[in-house]
């Protein structure tokens, strides 16, 4: 299929590379986990862009450091599918009785069941 288009535009530039690009661009249906966007990753990274601006809120270095692990925690339980607020009481009545590697990270198989949302 051939387009007409304006030498240097910017419409020549993406038809171009849409040309030079057409095998890879559909590289998805190859592979049947392959997503065919980019939308998954984009939303996990939302959080991310939005919280930045506020960390240049925190009055220090040591403050901006706090409420990132913080984010960081509470991003990873969502990703692990927990309800945040069931966990991180879990998390704060158990840090000094239980292994942080073993049982309290978000990923660990050996948290309760009552921790996980319930997505049906």
């Amino acid at each position: 299929m051939e387009y007409k288009t304006q030498p240097g535009s910017l419409q020549e530039k993406a038809v171009n590379y849409t040309k030079n690009s057409w095998d890879e661009l559909f590289t998805y249906r190859e592979y049947g986990y392959l997503e065919i966007s980019n939308n998954l990753a984009e939303r996990s990274v939302k959080p991310f862009v939005i919280a930045r601006k506020n960390f240049l809120f925190s009055k220090t270095e040591n403050g901006a450091q706090a409420s990132g692990l913080l984010f960081s925690i509470i991003q990873t339980a969502k990703a692990n599918g927990l309800c945040i607020e069931r966990y991180l009481e879990y998390v704060l009545n158990n840090i000094n009785k239980l292994k942080i590697d073993d049982i309290l990270l978000p990923w660990s198989e050996k948290l309760p069941k009552d921790l996980k949302l319930n997505l049906k």
